[in-house]
């Protein structure tokens, strides 16, 4: 647990058909830590591996607390007894279903329904785990490009480390690395045709899990914590 460069928090589906086929789309299963085959899907416009690569890395997973190094004096130890602790405080969030989505240049699902107690969640995970998280050098902040940031998003990526957390907080589970919008477009309707019969109804976040980011980049999930506030 101790010899990885980075660590989150994520949301992760527990074990079962939606963690399995996500982790086939990607192509990286979080879970086991090991490339896994992707599908065999007529209609795409490119190979899979391609349309997933940049976001395979990191596995099928939605982000509660970003990316962070360790803190001076912390151990991922320490920090997997805190998100234990955390989570027995914290209740399971429902939300109706989820659907696929173009938050930015690439697809995703997002959650529909009140997201109140979701942003509830966020801002928990972020501000009380954040005493591990070390502060980041000049090189990270150049890395979220604080001159496209408004001034809100700047104060958050320097209080927090990260810019979408709080009120600015957008929970998605990326699908696919940026594409061209003829592309998002022909790749949706084949994943959707694809994803509809496994996605879950409602869509419940129940646990929090600790991953860990490997010396090659690629993230594995070290433990999972039920939600049991």
């Amino acid at each position: 647990m101790e010899d990885f460069r980075r660590y989150a928090i994520y949301y992760a589906p527990r074990p079962g058909v939606m963690a399995e086929a996500t982790a086939a789309w990607l192509g990286w299963d979080l879970a086991r830590g090991r490339r896994v085959p992707p599908p065999a899907l007529a209609g795409l416009p490119a190979p899979l591996e391609d349309l997933t690569a940049a976001a395979r890395p990191y596995g099928f997973h939605g982000t509660i607390k970003a990316p962070f190094r360790l803190a001076t004096g912390q151990s991922a130890r320490a920090l997997n007894l805190a998100a234990a602790r955390l989570a027995e405080g914290l209740a399971p969030v429902t939300l109706p279903r989820l659907r696929l989505a173009e938050p930015g240049g690439f697809l995703a699902l997002i959650p529909e329904g009140d997201e109140t107690a979701l942003l509830a969640l966020g801002a928990e995970v972020v501000s009380r785990l954040d005493a591990f998280r070390a502060p980041l050098t000049v090189a990270e902040i150049a890395r979220r490009n604080p001159e496209r940031l408004n001034p809100r998003q700047r104060d958050l990526l320097d209080t927090w480390g990260y810019p979408h957390v709080m009120e600015a907080f957008r929970f998605h589970l990326t699908l696919t690395g940026d594409l061209a919008p003829d592309m998002r477009a022909q790749v949706a309707q084949v994943l959707w045709d694809w994803l509809v019969p496994i996605l879950p109804e409602p869509f419940v976040i129940e646990d929090i899990c600790l991953v860990g980011e490997d010396a090659a980049g690629r993230f594995h999930l070290l433990s999972r914590h039920a939600l049991t506030g």
